[in-house]
């Protein structure tokens, strides 16, 4: 799955809208306590009430924010037998006939949570099982304007683990008696505004289901919990988005040293930039080998950036000289103040393409930042006088 994809299916998860169809619905009240099913409910979810049905789709769309490799992580299930592996019960769950068996099998993934448990608060678990309609147009091209066009069918099954909080204690006025009174409730809130993890299988990919990958949700950008993935959904890790940028950070350590100046940065960014662009009419997100990497170098200027020493980096950084890298993951966000500049005195978010007007300069015995301005800086209101160099 891409970006787009899960943006698309995203978009559909809403009520009545013509691409989506929700056919049955479990929820599951956890408890931390017993740490065992508190309550099981189920129902096709078309009984679910209107306004109930509202709060759940707002969970699920809210659970598929994000980015890949941030957030989203599409998992390949371990090859492993046994009658609990996670991609044979999803399996079961997803071409069941009958509700019943749906509701059984979600049950059993629900009791893997509790075995690599326990939960620190009671935990509301919540599945759909529905299918979604991917329009895809064909690449023909001599068909005419509005033909061409191709729907695939894919069911889903999605799931989200929400937490539970006890609501606030209150005062409230009553306007019959004329008094002031003291107000407890003692029923827990599901915050279904704020989806802690959860999972969509299959992954698709063209308008072709793949029931070999499922698509993990973390609770936190850069922050997946590998016992879930590993033991609840018996998938293999994935590198985050952070750690293959600290890997990339690590191999060109090794070529270059530690120090850069801050033009050569920039352009080293500039180049990967200009490698994805190259290559975004690709399905696949474009990746970079040790040989990507170096022409990378060379196109940015970094003196000493040879084959053979790129290659000895990738090999000492990832043990493997034909690792591969996502370009996507190895630069900040190419466009938006994505870089933090960190001193004692004070922290500047700035753009990589703005990162060539920034110099760290030394006059006198002392360090100075030097940032190329083409107009006036403003400090609350008062515009900078300007200074000569010391």
């Amino acid at each position: 799955m891409n970006n787009k994809e899960i943006a698309a299916f995203r978009r559909s998860i809403r009520p009545d809208h013509a691409r989506l169809k929700i056919f049955d619905f479990l929820a599951v009240y956890v408890t931390k306590d017993s740490g065992e099913i508190y309550h099981a409910e189920g129902h096709p979810f078309a009984m679910v009430d209107r306004e109930q049905q509202e709060l759940y789709l707002g969970n699920f769309k809210k659970l598929l924010a994000g980015r890949l490799d941030v957030k989203l992580f599409p998992l390949a299930f371990r090859k492993e037998a046994g009658e609990e592996h996670a991609q044979q019960v999803l399996y079961q769950g997803l071409t069941a006939n009958h509700a019943a068996e749906w509701q059984e099998a979600m049950l059993r993934m629900v009791a893997k949570m509790l075995q690599h448990g326990p939960f620190a608060e009671d935990k509301v678990i919540t599945f759909i099982r529905g299918q979604y309609t991917q329009p895809v147009r064909k690449r023909d091209e001599e068909a005419e304007p509005g033909e061409g066009l191709e729907a695939y069918v894919l069911p889903f099954i999605l799931c989200t683990i929400n937490q539970t909080e006890l609501p606030p204690k209150i005062l409230v006025f009553d306007y019959v008696a004329k008094e002031f009174k003291y107000q407890v409730s003692v029923d827990p809130v599901v915050k279904l505004t704020a989806p802690e993890t959860g999972f969509l299988f299959p992954c698709w990919t063209d308008g072709a289901a793949d029931v070999n990958h499922v698509l993990y949700v973390a609770g936190k950008a850069n922050e997946p919990d590998p016992v879930f993935m590993e033991e609840v959904l018996n998938a293999e890790r994935r590198a985050t988005a952070r750690e293959e940028r600290e890997v990339f950070g690590e191999i060109v350590r090794e070529v270059v040293g530690e120090q850069l100046d801050a033009a050569t940065i920039a352009q080293v960014y500039e180049a990967i930039n200009q490698f994805i662009e190259e290559r975004k009419e690709e399905d696949e997100p474009p990746l970079m080998d040790h040989r990507d990497v170096e022409r990378v170098l060379v196109r940015s200027g970094v003196e000493g950036a040879s084959p053979e020493k790129v290659e000895q980096a990738f090999r000492q950084v990832t043990d493997q000289v034909n690792y591969e890298l996502k370009a996507d993951n190895v630069i900040p966000s190419f466009m938006s103040k994505s870089i933090k500049i960190e001193t004692k005195v004070a922290t500047i978010s700035i753009s990589p393409q703005d990162l060539k007007y920034v110099r760290q300069v030394q006059m006198q015995g002392k360090r100075y930042l030097l940032i190329e301005l083409e107009e006036d800086a403003v400090i609350e209101g008062f515009t900078l006088k300007s200074e000569p160099l010391l």
